[in-house]
């Protein structure tokens, strides 16, 4: 079977799942606009700038902003959106989009195929996910509904690439080509737009009246879907206590609060308004070890940090959601290795810890944990990690910082840290081609060649046996080196109004298109 036959059947099955997914979505009673919806969320972003946001906190808000060009769907399918259609050629490396008609920028301007073009130029300079068109030969935009792009060599999964959720390739106007990182306007084609963002304090979304639905969906379908701001306006809250979120929905200051801890979830069981909602799995929690500083620049060092770790201590002190899986996929992907990674997880054994700082020639330099107070769980889970670490015998600081100032260290490799901890939401879900850029990213990893090759091998193989074998190396790789330490598979709680609110749908972050207030 040619690759552009089984990207068509991918296609054609996707649409028939959109429109189960769509149906089931589908709210009973009519919905009504107007009014404001107040949220009360973990922390604010650090930029609204979606090629350089991976932090949940960031991307929640980008995604209510900008549409993508190619997106996930409910199920994580691939999903076009700014594109009507696309195709790939057999060889796979020619790939046609076809832009929608009519669609509006919050500005006023007509988005066509130039816009594409300058975004994807952009993106190209300034997103730390580049690396994902480092093989385009061409980009060009032949007429104002086309965009083609050719690639030096296949890949398989190019436009599984482009429907990331994190780095999103969202669609800017072409007056923001050449605006720096963390620089742009915010000026997207989404159903709401900017209105207030007062850091540290709040951000209100506004409803965006130009907005253009993708007429081609008939409700709700992850990120894609037919997409409708009903409310006029969505108020964030930044409220880092979880006790304070909670408080804050009962005494009705808030209509939806995130992140809301087990225990404390359980005080909305005698409260007939209050409706919670589970999502599992959410996220996978991972420690970050950073190679390219410090004692952790020594492998052994970062190995023997892995070996002091003990999941279920962890997880009990941290109280949250989550069950134990050694791998970094889910065991229902296609890419599930079995036990094969069983040997690096969970071994609890200081004994060994203490060897591998020997064969280091560790002499007691410091290690310094960083974290934030406002992902407790990831506190907790680093206070933990370096009681383990010190009766092994290592010398331990932790470093609490705010989690803009944690995300952006980890991402970008500021700051002294060595390690640190972190939640990967859709990178489990998507697999290899998601992971790469986090693979290299976040724990600083430069010059590895087992890696380097192994990627090569994924993306040019056109037969799926082979790219299950190139992660197979991957995932032993990440895992051996220590590069990322695997924690736990998380859940989340999510709570809202159920008197006021209306067809709020849990997805993996928050939605508030195709919500109302009743």
């Amino acid at each position: 079977m040619s690759v552009r036959t089984i990207f068509k059947k991918l296609v054609t099955a996707a649409a028939i799942a959109a429109l189960f997914a769509a149906a089931a979505n589908m709210p009973v009673f009519a919905q009504k606009k107007g009014g404001q919806l107040r949220y009360a969320y973990v922390s604010g972003p650090g930029t609204l700038d979606p090629y350089v946001s991976s932090s949940a906190v960031e991307l929640e808000v980008i995604h209510h902003l900008y549409d993508a060009l190619i997106t996930v769907g409910e199920n994580y399918e691939t999903r076009p959106m700014i594109a009507s259609s696309y195709t790939i050629a057999d060889d796979a490396k020619t790939f046609t989009f076809k832009i929608r008609k009519g669609v509006k920028f919050h500005d006023g301007s007509v988005l066509t195929s130039a816009d594409v073009l300058a975004s994807f130029e952009r993106y190209r300079k300034i997103s730390p996910n580049a690396v994902i068109f480092s093989d385009v030969a061409s980009a060009t935009a032949p007429d104002a509904e086309t965009f083609i792009v050719k690639l030096n060599k296949t890949n398989s999964v190019f436009v599984d690439i482009l429907k990331s959720p994190v780095y999103p390739f969202v669609i800017l106007p072409a007056s923001q080509k050449d605006k720096p990182a963390r620089g742009a306007d915010v000026i997207g084609s989404g159903p709401f737009k900017l209105g207030e963002w007062t850091k540290d304090s709040h951000l209100v979304l506004e409803r965006f009246d130009g907005y253009t639905p993708n007429e081609s969906y008939k409700g709700l379908d992850g990120y894609a879907g037919r997409r409708i701001a009903y409310v006029d306006s969505v108020r964030y809250r930044f409220i880092p206590e979880a006790n304070a979120r909670v408080a804050a929905l009962q005494a009705g200051d808030v209509d939806v609060a995130a992140s809301i801890p087990p225990e404390l979830a359980k005080r909305f069981a005698s409260d007939p308004d209050i409706q919670t909602q589970t999502v599992f799995p959410y996220c996978m929690q991972v420690f970050i070890v950073n190679s390219s500083q410090g004692p952790t620049a020594n492998p052994k060092i970062r190995q023997a940090i892995n070996a002091v770790v003990d999941v279920e201590e962890i997880s009990t002190a941290t109280g949250q959601i989550a069950k134990m899986n050694h791998s970094l996929v889910y065991p229902f992907s296609p890419y599930y290795q079995g036990d094969k990674m069983k040997v690096y997880y969970d071994q609890k054994s200081p004994d060994k810890a203490k060897k591998l700082l020997a064969e280091a020639g560790y002499k007691n330099e410091p290690i310094t944990l960083q974290t934030t107070s406002n992902y407790p769980n990831f506190r907790t889970s680093i206070l933990v990690l370096s009681e383990l670490m010190k009766a092994a015998g290592m010398n331990v600081n932790v470093d609490v910082v705010d989690w803009t100032t944690n995300a952006s260290n980890m991402q970008r490799g500021t700051g002294t840290w060595n390690v640190s901890t972190t939640s990967f939401c859709s990178n489990p879900l998507l697999g290899p081609q998601q992971w790469r850029t986090m693979f290299y990213t976040f724990p600083q990893v430069k010059n590895d060649a087992v890696l380097d090759a192994a990627y090569e091998k994924f993306y040019t193989s056109l037969d799926a046996g082979k790219r299950k074998e190139a992660w197979d190396v991957i995932e032993k790789q990440v895992l051996e080196q220590a590069y990322m330490i695997k924690i736990v598979d998380m859940g989340t709680i999510n709570a809202f109004n159920k008197k006021k609110v209306d067809n709020f749908a849990s997805f993996y972050l928050p939605r508030f298109w195709n919500v109302s207030l009743k």
